[in-house]
């Protein structure tokens, strides 16, 4: 993994950890960009609601479900 440098607002960073209850500003940062990808993710997987066609039958739902 790379290291590198950045300046961040330590007061921002503190809250961070202090939200999360990270030990350590490594794991805060790792924490909030998570949650950001995570977020973001959700979003975009939001905005498709309703535009993705399921071409699904009630027969081929049930055979689906007898698997489980």
């Amino acid at each position: 993994m790379p290291r590198m440098m950045v300046e961040l607002d330590d007061r921002l960073l503190a809250e961070a950890q202090r939200i999360t209850g990270a030990r350590t500003k490594r794991a805060a940062i790792e924490t909030a960009l998570e949650e950001l990808v995570r977020r973001r993710k959700a979003a975009e997987l939001a905005k498709l609601a309703g535009k993705v066609p399921i071409r699904l039958t009630q027969r081929a739902l049930r055979g689906m479900r007898k698997g489980r």
